[in-house]
C-alpha cells in the first residue's frame, strides 16, 4: 500500500521530496489546507459581489490588457480563455519526473489559501498527482517571468478536458481519460487561470529534480575521485585536515575529510615512494569539489524558500482585507541560482575529465590507455575523446541565461528572468555530468586492476566490485559503448542514504 503526504503548511524539503517520490506516496489535503483553500475562494468572490472595482486578472484582461474590464458573466469565460491562449509550448516535452515534481509543487502553493481558486480544482490536481496522469508539457515556450505561463497552461488543460495527457504507457486526448474517469472538466471560476499559470513551478521542478540529482553526482564524484587517487597513486598529503582548517570553506573541509574517510586502510594510499606533488585535478579535489558543495547548498536554500511560497498573482490577504498585484511570479532568484547551479556542476565534470586524461596517458607505471597490448588494442583512448567533448558541450550550456532579457506583452512585461532555459540547460548539463563520471569510473576500474596485488581501501574496492559486476576488465578491445552506458546505469541505479545525501 502506498503511504500519504498531506499537504500542509509544514516546509517541504529536499529530503522530503525525495521520500515522497521515491516511496510513490499518494497525496492528501490536510485538514488545515482544505479550511484555507475554502477561506481564500470564499472570501475572492464575497468581495466580487460586493465591489465593482478592476482587480487585474479577475475582472480585467491579463499582461497590458490590463485595463480592459471583464463582466461579471464572462469570468469563467475569461479564466478558460487564459488557459487555452497561453498553451504555446513547443520542443521537447518535459520528463515524467519532472511533470510530477510540476504537479505537486503547484497543490502545494495553492494549499496556502493566497489564491482563490475553489477546493475541486485542487483536488483534481491530487487526482492527476495520485493515478499518474501526467499532463504534456513542452520545454520550450516561458520566459521566466509572469510565471511559467506555457508550461503551466498545458498543465492546467487536462483539468478542462483538453490538452493530452501520459497515461499507462501512452499519451491519449484529456477529453477521453475524463470520460475514462467518469469526471467532468473543470469549470474554472474567478482568478482559476491565472492562479494555476502563473507561479514558478515549471523552474521550481526543474531546480528540485536538478539538485536532488546534483547532491547524488557530488557524493559520487567524491567517491569516484578518490578511487582515482589510488588508481593515480597520489601522495595523501593534500587531504590532511591542517591544509583545509586553514582554509576552512565548508564544502572543501567536507570534501577533504570524505576523501580520507574513502581510501581509511588503504594500501595503495599508505605505499611509500609518492610524488611529492600530483596534478591539480588530484590535489585540489578538495578545493573544487568543495566549491560545487557550497553552490548546490546556496541553490538548496533559494529553492527550498521557492518551494514553500505563494508565486501567482494577485494575492489574496484575508486578514488585511486586501487583494494585491505583484510579482512573486518573477523567476530571477530561480534563474541565478540555476545557472550558477549549471555553472558548478559543469566544473565536477570538467575536473573529472582532466584526472581521466592523467589516466590514460602511460604515467604512473600504468600502460597508455589502461590497455595490454597498446597499439594492437586502442584501449580508454577514445572514451576521453567522448567525456572531452561533453566537458565542451557543458561550458557552452553553462553561459548563463539570466542575463538576458526580452520585452513581451507590448512592453507591459519589459524584464524576464530567462530562468526556464537556465533550467532546461542546467538539466542539460547535470545528465552530462553523470556521463562524465560514469566514464571516469571505468577508467578508474581499469587502472586498478593494473595496481593488482595492492589493494585500495576496503570502501573503494566493495564499490569497485560492484560495478565490475557491470563493467568487466577490459582485457582487449570491444565495443566499449556499452560499457559507458552500462557505466551510467551503474551511477543511477547507485542508492545513497538520505542523512548522508543532504549532510
Amino acid at each position: 500500500m502506498r503511504p500519504y503526504h498531506y499537504i500542509s503548511t509544514e516546509v517541504l524539503s529536499l529530503p522530503k521530496i525525495m521520500e515522497v517520490t521515491s516511496n510513490h506516496a499518494q497525496l492528501a489535503l490536510s485538514e488545515e489546507a482544505v479550511l484555507n483553500i475554502k477561506k481564500s475562494h470564499q472570501y475572492l468572490h464575497k468581495k466580487l459581489k460586493e465591489e465593482d472595482k478592476p482587480i487585474y486578472g479577475i475582472n480585467t484582461g491579463f499582461g497590458s490588457l490590463y485595463n480592459v474590464k471583464i463582466s461579471n458573466d464572462n469570468l469563467s469565460k475569461l479564466q478558460e480563455n487564459l488557459v487555452m491562449s497561453h498553451a504555446c509550448g513547443t520542443g521537447e516535452l518535459v520528463p515524467h519526473a519532472i511533470v510530477r515534481l510540476m504537479l505537486l509543487l503547484k497543490i502545494q502553493s495553492l494549499s496556502y489559501g493566497y489564491s482563490g481558486v475553489q477546493l475541486e480544482t485542487v483536488e483534481r490536481l491530487i487526482e492527476f498527482y495520485n493515478h499518474d496522469i501526467l499532463p504534456v508539457i513542452y520545454t520550450q515556450g516561458s520566459l521566466g517571468a509572469s510565471g511559467d505561463l506555457a508550461p503551466l497552461a498545458h498543465m492546467s488543460l487536462p483539468l478542462l478536458g483538453k490538452g493530452e495527457v501520459h497515461y499507462e504507457g501512452k499519451i491519449m486526448e484529456a477529453s477521453e481519460l475524463l470520460k475514462e474517469k467518469g469526471w467532468k472538466p473543470i469549470i474554472l471560476q474567478a482568478k482559476e487561470g491565472l492562479a494555476l499559470l502563473n507561479g514558478t513551478q515549471f523552474m521550481s521542478a526543474y531546480g528540485v529534480y536538478c539538485l536532488l540529482k546534483s547532491h547524488k553526482l557530488s557524493y559520487l564524484a567524491d567517491l569516484i575521485a578518490a578511487s582515482a587517487v589510488d588508481a593515480f597513486d597520489c601522495n595523501m598529503s593534500p587531504f590532511h585536515e591542517l591544509v583545509h582548517l586553514v582554509r576552512p570553506h565548508r564544502g572543501q573541509v567536507k570534501t577533504a575529510e570524505r576523501i580520507l574517510e574513502f581510501l581509511e586502510d588503504s594500501e595503495i594510499g599508505e605505499s611509500e615512494n609518492k610524488k611529492v606533488q600530483d596534478p591539480y585535478s588530484f590535489r585540489c579535489i578538495p578545493q573544487v569539489h568543495g566549491a560545487t558543495k557550497d553552490t548546490i547548498h546556496f541553490a538548496s536554500k533559494t529553492f527550498k524558500t521557492e518551494i514553500n511560497s505563494v508565486t501567482d498573482n494577485p494575492n489574496i490577504f484575508m486578514e488585511a482585507d486586501m487583494i494585491i498585484s505583484g510579482g512573486n511570479f518573477h523567476g530571477q532568484p530561480l534563474a541565478l541560482a540555476l545557472d550558477y547551479l549549471g555553472i558548478a556542476m559543469s566544473e565536477l565534470g570538467n575536473i573529472s575529465e582532466r584526472r581521466t586524461f592523467q589516466l590514460v596517458s602511460g604515467l604512473r607505471e600504468l600502460p597508455q590507455f589502461l590497455v595490454n597490448n597498446p597499439g594492437l588494442n586502442s584501449g580508454f583512448m577514445i572514451p576521453q575523446y567522448t567525456a572531452a567533448s561533453i566537458v565542451s558541450s557543458n561550458k557552452q550550456l553553462a553561459t548563463p541565461a539570466s542575463v538576458d532579457s526580452i520585452v513581451s506583452s507590448n512592453g507591459q512585461e519589459d524584464h524576464v528572468s530567462m530562468g526556464a532555459n537556465a533550467a532546461t540547460q542546467c538539466l542539460r548539463i547535470v545528465d552530462n555530468v553523470e556521463t562524465i563520471l560514469a566514464i571516469e569510473l571505468m577508467n578508474v576500474s581499469q587502472a586498478l586492476h593494473f595496481r593488482e596485488p595492492k589493494k585500495s581501501s576496503p570502501l573503494v574496492e566493495s564499490f569497485m566490485q560492484g560495478f565490475r559486476e557491470n563493467v568487466s576488465f577490459v582485457d582487449e578491445d570491444r565495443l566499449l559503448a556499452d560499457d559507458i552506458h552500462a557505466a551510467v546505469a551503474y551511477i543511477q541505479s547507485f542508492s545513497i542514504e538520505s542523512d548522508i545525501l543532504f549532510e
